[in-house]
């Protein structure tokens, strides 16, 4: 569905829309600006820390049966998504020199978000309908994948698959519904995502730092400091630039978006996960002085720092045992939160 979608809107926009080249230099697209810039920055990090914090990504990794599937699934879809985005990113800088966007109504012209559906009005209305409908459907499908993943991880990691599925896909449709309500009264759907993501940007650079088998000494305690150490730093950063507390708060939510022409939402970027990090370490450090503490006023010894020892049994090697760790599913062992 994506490659006949890609197809008939890149043939179609390429027989119908017709370039005004007078409108490239005017439009000013083609230069180099501030925000441009930034986003160089902030858009890899937005990204790539949400894609941590969805679940349906992880539910492909672990039904991947090997790494090497994992690897060429992996190359094949960035290769087609990196295709799909530079031809419907395109359709932006087409429908302003085309003269399409801002079109005839005024309204529009700082709305760039529907440059490509004032594209569309440009071709034939078969192309149009078939277009929208392929595009709902990848939006469903991409819907029902965060749905899915919402069962796998409450059943799994919350429930220990002690619960029953029907009663988790219950609490799921329950609340779809406030998010439904919210995402159709939101002034913006942007603003929405820039939230999750600077969420996202706090809380993954801490996250993933457990995931290696030599970060032992990492706790959950220092993950839940870092994440709120890295929103507490959007917001010292956003009163520190602003130099006004409330203004500070509002950059949390990013309610001025990324279009400012200002330094606010790179700022926010920066300070997330930097900021997360740093008070990651510090909170580990508290914890470590507060159990060293501890052991020598109880006399016990200070075993912070020991690496953990995963019992399995019914295995015939230390190989063996490893693999069985390894597998996807209900963790065989599990880690410390202090």
């Amino acid at each position: 569905m994506v490659v006949l979608l890609v197809l008939i809107a890149t043939i179609t926009i390429g027989v119908e829309a017709k370039i005004d080249r007078s409108l490239i230099e005017s439009s000013g697209l083609t230069k180099p600006s501030l925000l441009g810039w930034q986003l160089l920055y902030i858009l890899p990090i937005a990204i790539l820390t949400n894609d941590f914090f969805l679940s349906n990504f992880w539910l492909r990794t672990f039904a991947s049966k090997s790494d090497k599937d994992l690897l060429i699934g992996v190359s094949v879809a960035s290769l087609t998504i990196l295709v799909i985005l530079t031809l419907v990113g395109t359709t932006g800088l087409i429908a302003a020199w085309s003269g399409a966007w801002p079109g005839a109504n005024d309204e529009y012209a700082g709305d760039g978000s529907i440059a490509f559906f004032l594209l569309l009005e440009q071709l034939p209305n078969w192309v149009v309908g078939v277009v929208l409908v392929m595009v709902v459907s990848l939006s469903t499908a991409a819907f029902d994948s965060l749905q899915s993943a919402m069962v796998s991880t409450a059943s799994n990691d919350l429930f220990r698959n002690r619960l029953n599925v029907w009663w988790i896909r219950g609490a799921v449709v329950l609340i779809i519904v406030p998010v439904v309500v919210l995402a159709l009264k939101a002034s913006s759907i942007l603003q929405i995502y820039l939230i999750s993501d600077l969420v996202s940007a706090a809380t993954i650079p801490v996250l993933i730092i457990g995931l290696s088998e030599r970060a032992y000494w990492w706790r959950g305690f220092d993950v839940v400091a870092g994440g709120l150490g890295g929103i507490l730093a959007v917001f010292i950063f956003g009163t520190v630039y602003y130099g006004n507390a409330r203004r500070g708060a509002e950059l949390i939510l990013l309610e001025q978006g990324l279009y400012d022409g200002d330094w606010a939402a790179f700022g926010a970027f920066v300070a997330a996960p930097f900021g997360g990090l740093i008070a990651g370490f510090l909170g580990m450090g508290c914890r470590l002085a507060f159990c060293f503490v501890r052991a020598k006023v109880t006399g016990r010894r200070f075993d912070a720092l020991d690496r953990p020892q995963n019992i399995v049994t019914g295995v015939s090697s230390d190989d063996d045992a490893a693999e069985i760790v390894r597998e996807p599913g209900v963790a065989k062992a599990t880690g410390k939160f202090f």
